[in-house]
Formats: structure tokens, sequence, C-alpha cells
């Protein structure tokens, strides 16, 4: 009986120790981790000044396919959404940093800020597993919302327009 009763602890424990362990899973929500990083023209980008515009914040990649399918829909909803208090900054996490990023910048048009990301950043935002990973941060600096993978023009307008 009494290694019936171990088995029931021992079970209770696990199940516990999952579910916490899913109800944390999914990286960080609270207070968006800030960032300070420069532009291809140097200029500083830091998600603290950003505060009071729903801001996404997309790590992506130019070798990564999905990350090129979904520009040309965050270009449209930035373009619609950003004289209504809406910022987009790409975060590239290629390893050829400028050389590779700024030609891609130009010939895919993006006009929204791009700066360049490493894994002590990845790490804050609770360690990017895959590309593209968008967070979408509130007016008050929290993380509203993570997305792993591609993601749709209408699902990114949907998600922001509801914080605007």
């Amino acid at each position: 009986m009494n290694k019936m009763k171990a088995f029931r602890v021992v079970g209770v424990v696990a199940l516990i120790v999952v579910g916490v362990s899913l109800a944390c899973a999914g990286g960080p929500s609270g207070k968006a981790p800030n960032f300070s990083l420069k532009g291809p023209d140097g200029a500083v980008v830091e998600l603290e000044k950003l505060k009071g515009k729903v801001v996404v914040v997309n790590f992506w990649a130019t070798w990564c396919g999905p990350c090129r399918k979904e520009i040309p829909g965050f270009l449209e909803v930035y373009e619609k959404y950003k004289g209504k208090g809406l910022e987009i900054v790409g975060i590239s996490l290629d390893r050829g940093g400028w050389n590779v990023v700024k030609p891609y910048i130009e010939k895919s048009e993006i006009t929204y800020p791009i700066v360049i990301g490493d894994g002590d950043l990845t790490e804050k935002y609770g360690g990017i597993s895959a590309i593209p990973t968008t967070f979408i941060v509130d007016k008050k600096g929290n993380i509203a919302k993570q997305h792993v993978g591609y993601m749709t023009k209408d699902d990114l307008e949907k998600l922001v327009k509801d914080l605007l």
C-alpha cells in the first residue's frame, strides 16, 4: 500500500512540474526586454524610447524563406498603421552582419527599422528557437503576443489593430 501512495505522490508531482513547465514555455511575458541597437545608417533604435506605440519585434534573417515571405505583408501593415502608433523593428540574426543585411534591405525596399541582434538578445527574449519569431509589444512596453513561424499580413494586422 505504501508503494501505491508513493507512486501517486510522484505522479502528482510530475503532473505539477509538467504543468508549470508548459505554462512557462513560449518565451517571456510581462515587460519586453529593452535593446539599443544601431541600424545600417548608424541611428540607434531603442525599444524603451518606443513606449506609447505598439511595436512589432521581428527576429528574422535574409536566408530564411518564411522570413522573406512575410516581409511584404509586414510592409503593408506598417505603411497602413505607422501614422496610428505602430512601429516595426526587424532584428536580423544574420551572421554576415551588415554586409549581407544592408543589400537585402535596399533590394526589398524595407522601410521599417532594421537592426542586427545577437545571442544575448535572443536569450533575453526567451531563447529564439526558430525564425521568424515575432513579438507584439503593447503601448506600455509589455509583450502582448508571441508568434513563432510565418505570419500572414492578415494575422499581423489583426494583432496590432486590437492594441492601437
